[in-house]
């Protein structure tokens, strides 16, 4: 089987470009340029040079980026800009509430937010279900100055009177399209009709479907518009193959790609639960670390699968697509997908789990006979003709001449 190696890509900046300067530039405060240093970050990605300016300036910003490009920071650190500079008027609640949709990702953007603001005296909380409620009661009792929520949780806090929002500043939506996706959009309505008509908003979304258009529409006020990438594109880091397989070979396929020493970091997708777990035990069963992450395991489970990947102590990790939007793991080599999503826009989000900070990374995805259309309406929505891989052990045509794969 040959080897799928990633070919590195430089997308640093160029020094003398001013908008991607520095972060002393976009005029954050001093402890946030500390953080951001010791983060180990030197310049502002795109996004983050594009909206910080805006949202410093207090106005309502429309972001559309896809995953990787950088966007949590492009809010975090002008809510902490803005919470240090101005003290905390009376009254209950948080100042700033972010939404977002699913555990994993409400945790990490609360990671980043302790990391960029550890040198400011303001705290964040993370509200989500699947868990006990008490600590997330206490610590909106405590008035914290960001929450970072799932819509679901909070609005059953709401509900049981726990949650106020009588000084909240600043809203964020983040991933508004893939909330959209897990039906969202009615909680989400509920939810800001709880807040002070008096706010700054922010909305980022990768794709820019028309009822997040509406949406944007209804609560932005005068938005300035920022966009990295054309809607619904993939990273130019990845290179994407696919490789058409009988759904039956499928396992057998993986564990051959996975036979592959470069493949040290790999997120695989499959449609539903039930299929993450049997390939993550196959996987298991035949000596290659494997464990799975979806919605109907606990949060404890789901965090500690996620902790080994992270730290490499599982090699694979399996995840379904409601899932995979919380997965920022720095160093995923590979991402395959087993199935094919049956919404293209979901194709995108996935790849964009490697490829990360300028780095490169490749996409593999294996295509039944029925998935013939799922991948031509990737091609179409991405504007991209995946290369085929003809010579896998797998293949019912399978070349004659071997060839090695260029990326």
């Amino acid at each position: 089987m040959t080897s799928f190696a990633a070919t590195s890509v430089s997308t640093s900046p160029s020094s003398s470009s001013p908008d991607l300067a520095s972060f002393a530039a976009l005029g954050l405060i001093d402890p946030l340029q500390r953080a951001v240093a010791a983060a180990g970050y030197q310049r502002p990605t795109p996004i983050q040079a594009q909206a910080i300016p805006h949202l410093l300036a207090g106005r309502d910003v429309l972001g559309c980026a896809q995953t990787g490009t950088g966007k949590t920071a492009a809010f975090a650190l002008p809510i902490l800009d803005r919470l240090s500079r101005h003290p905390r008027r009376p009254g209950r609640g948080p100042r700033a509430l972010v939404l977002t949709p699913t555990r994993e990702l409400a945790t990490q953007i609360a990671d980043d937010f302790a990391d960029y603001g550890i040198h400011v005296p303001t705290k964040c909380a993370v509200v989500f279900g699947g868990v006990g409620q008490g600590p997330q009661v206490e610590a909106l009792r405590r008035n914290t100055d960001i929450v970072v929520a799932t819509p679901g949780r909070l609005l059953d806090l709401m509900a049981q009177g726990h949650a106020r929002f009588d000084i909240c500043e600043m809203l964020v939506l983040d991933e508004a399209d893939r909330m959209l996706d897990m039906g969202f959009i009615e909680p989400i309505r509920r939810i800001i009709a709880a807040l002070p008509r008096k706010r700054q908003n922010l909305m980022f979304s990768a794709t820019m479907p028309p009822e997040i258009a509406q949406l944007a529409h209804r609560i932005l006020v005068n938005p300035a518009q920022v966009a990295v990438a054309p809607v619904s594109s993939t990273v130019e880091q990845v290179s994407q193959w696919v490789l058409h397989v009988e759904r039956g070979q499928k396992r057998a396929l993986l564990r051959e790609v996975l036979r592959d020493p470069k493949m040290t970091r790999v997120l695989v997708f499959t449609r539903t639960k039930r299929g993450a777990n049997k390939v993550a035990e196959e996987l298991d069963r035949n000596g290659v670390r494997a464990d799975a992450i979806h919605g109907n395991k606990s949060q404890g489970a789901r965090q500690r699968a996620l902790d080994a990947f992270k730290r490499g102590a599982i090699r694979v990790l399996v995840a379904t697509d409601i899932a995979a939007r919380g997965i920022d793991v720095a160093g995923v080599t590979h991402v395959i997908n087993f199935e094919l999503p049956h919404e293209p826009e979901s194709y995108v989000h996935r790849i964009g789990r490697t490829a990360r900070a300028g780095a490169a990374g490749v996409a593999l995805s294996f295509c039944d006979h029925e998935e013939r259309s799922n991948l031509r309406a990737i091609e179409r929505l991405t504007r991209v003709s995946v290369r085929v891989v003809k010579d896998h052990p797998f293949s019912k045509q399978r070349n004659a001449d071997v060839r090695m794969f260029e990326t």
